[in-house]
């Protein structure tokens, strides 16, 4: 197993036998993503890396078209050759050769609602902070602008469709299963969310979550019925660590929202990011604390014996990736 910690300030790399080193340690990370052979990440002060040889070096690439921060990143379920980028100012990108050429889809920001998309610690600005693939049809794309909307492109970014009225207006993360055909799932800064037909009408299952500025969603694998959701009460206590104040729930169907114990939440313990595993109930999730493992779904957890650098504990996770 290779696994890719991505916080604010670095990007740990480990392997079975432990921590491998941090890299990127320069630049200002936001996003990550990685194929069987290719590991991608986006800063936001100096464009799009990528790694061929598991996170040992990495190299600029896209640098002569994608000039904007790199702010999300995504790859193709059936296809790691297409590649997706978001960034700041928002617009979307594609590469079809694994990273090595890169084509603007352009139209995103010609839609009706961009006059009220407005990134709040930059106002004059937004973001593409999230781009998911539907894992039944390539072409189709949930986006996340924060803050303003959640779009969808049904032709791989030909054409851009608005945002929905029921729709959540500052999506930060979302998810889609390969059991699940036509249900998404958003963590939003203001709330949850999930939709049954596409993303063309959403409801809002809060019973039970106390914390509602939301963050990072994720299901099991085995049930995309599971969901885990980190969420704190505003921006405040969720990224910075000197007033954190995060923690995870978990909605099984039909029940609830409770909120689970067994890894780091509560003060000082800034938002926590997952990444789902391969089988059963297996998921990761990563904050200032460390790495964790489930097996069922967030009952309990473990944390990955890797040493965890002492500046993470102030830093923000960004992204988690593993790799068989």
């Amino acid at each position: 197993m290779e696994l890719y910690a991505a916080m604010r300030g670095g990007l740990l790399v480990a392997d079975e036998t432990g921590t491998k080193g941090v890299r990127l340690d320069a630049n200002d990370l936001e996003c990550i993503a990685a194929t069987a052979d290719r590991v991608f990440y986006g800063t936001f002060d100096a464009g799009l890396f990528r790694s061929e040889n598991g996170g040992e070096t990495f190299r600029l690439v896209g640098g002569e078209t994608i000039r904007e921060s790199v702010m999300s990143l995504a790859v193709d379920p059936d296809d790691p050759e297409t590649v997706w980028v978001g960034t700041e100012p928002s617009a979307v990108y594609r590469s079809t050769d694994g990273g090595d050429s890169w084509e603007r889809r352009e139209g995103l920001t010609d839609l009706p609602s961009e006059p009220q998309w407005s990134f709040p610690p930059r106002p004059h600005t937004h973001h593409v902070r999230w781009i998911e693939p539907d894992p039944d049809d390539p072409e189709h794309l949930y986006v996340g602008i924060e803050a303003g909307a959640l779009v969808q492109t049904h032709d791989a970014g030909e054409t851009w469709e608005d945002r929905v009225s029921s729709a959540r207006r500052d999506n930060h993360s979302l998810t889609t299963h390969s059991d699940a055909p036509n249900r998404v799932w958003s963590a939003a800064g203001d709330g949850y969310a999930e939709s049954d037909d596409g993303g063309e009408t959403w409801r809002y299952p809060q019973d039970g979550l106390r914390h509602r500025y939301c963050w990072s969603v994720a299901l099991a694998p085995d049930d995309p019925d599971t969901v885990l959701l980190s969420s704190a009460s505003g921006p405040r206590t969720a990224h910075n660590a000197d007033s954190a104040e995060s923690y995870v729930y978990r909605k099984r169907d039909g029940e609830p929202w409770e909120r689970l114990d067994g890894l780091p939440t509560g003060d000082g313990v800034t938002r926590t990011v997952f990444e789902s595993g391969t089988a059963g109930g297996e998921l990761y999730a990563v904050n200032n604390r460390g790495v964790f493992r489930t097996e069922d779904a967030g009952t309990t957890w473990d944390e990955l014996e890797i040493e965890w650098p002492t500046g993470f504990e102030k830093q923000t996770a960004r992204g988690l990736t593993l790799l068989p």
